[in-house]
């Protein structure tokens, strides 16, 4: 199964604009007070404006202190909001709110993800992984895709799990008890994966998910932790997650930290690695 969901306690991508509003921003009130994850922010209309177009306070005496900044209603172009101070566009009245209330050292660590993009799309030792599993609770891996820093298939290969795949994850990535009864378990292919990721830089999206999913095969197969371990610590295992999250810069209240982000994947191990190396592609310009 996709590995993309949420985390407990983490702020979840793609929330819907706050509720209580009219669809329309053209009927919205001059002032009004919405709340984005769990904090408020009061919104003013320009006096010289007669677009939907509002400044926006942090919750306050509306003070020059105060404002974060202003945000225009496209209804009448792209039906986007615009964030006048840094050109953006949002689908969400949220999400625009978010790039408001970035903290002072976003345009640092953004200028650090580029650095960061650039130097995993030279690194020749990059290895993007991707999982999909027989459900999200106690997974057991049904398929393992692995791309080089090229962009080129190194690995494309589906797997008897020896364990029922629950129908909600088979529903998603297609595949079925009934398509891996023929195929080689983790273990038969074990030693082309050890082959392939000694050594390397393995990049995924939520890294912690597919380690957990290649300790459990690997505990499961030796039986023995000191072998998983030594496995394990033989490659460099790296997160995407928060680099993506600090190039977008939405800002959860809520939770202190960025939002994390989707990437559009699905639910297919090859063409979620390439979704990543494309992503990673778009920070690095």
């Amino acid at each position: 199964m996709n590995h993309l969901e949420p985390a407990p306690g983490e702020p979840h991508p793609g929330e819907p604009a706050p509720t209580g509003l009219d669809p329309d921003p053209r009927n919205w009130a001059d002032i009004f007070t919405v709340t984005v994850d769990t904090v408020p922010v009061n919104c003013i209309r320009p006096i010289d404006t007669d677009r939907p177009t509002w400044g926006v306070y942090k919750d306050g005496h509306h003070t020059y202190t105060d404002y974060l900044g202003t945000l225009h209603a496209r209804t009448d172009s792209d039906g986007l909001w615009h964030v006048q101070n840094t050109q953006e566009r949002h689908t969400t009245l949220a999400d625009a709110i978010r790039t408001l209330r970035r903290p002072p050292s976003w345009q640092a660590e953004r200028e650090r993800v580029v650095d960061w993009a650039r130097a995993i799309l030279n690194d020749t030792e990059l290895l993007l992984v991707n999982v999909q599993t027989t459900g999200l609770r106690q997974p057991w891996a049904v398929q393992i895709g692995a791309l080089d820093h090229q962009g080129r298939i190194l690995l494309n290969e589906t797997i008897n799990p020896h364990s029922s795949i629950d129908p909600r994850a088979s529903a998603l990535h297609g595949i079925t008890t009934h398509r891996v009864v023929s195929a080689p378990t983790f273990a038969d292919l074990l030693p082309q994966l050890t082959n392939l990721v000694t050594g390397k830089r393995c990049l995924a999206y939520n890294v912690a998910f597919d380690k957990e999913v290649f300790r459990r095969e690997l505990l499961r197969h030796h039986r023995r932790e000191a072998p998983v371990r030594r496995w394990l610590a033989a490659s460099r295992w790296e997160d995407a997650m928060r680099p993506c999250a600090v190039a977008a810069g939405l800002w959860s209240a809520k939770y202190g930290t960025y939002q994390r982000q989707r990437m559009g994947g699905c639910y297919d191990a090859v063409r979620n690695c390439r979704i990543l190396l494309d992503h990673v592609r778009r920070l690095a310009q």
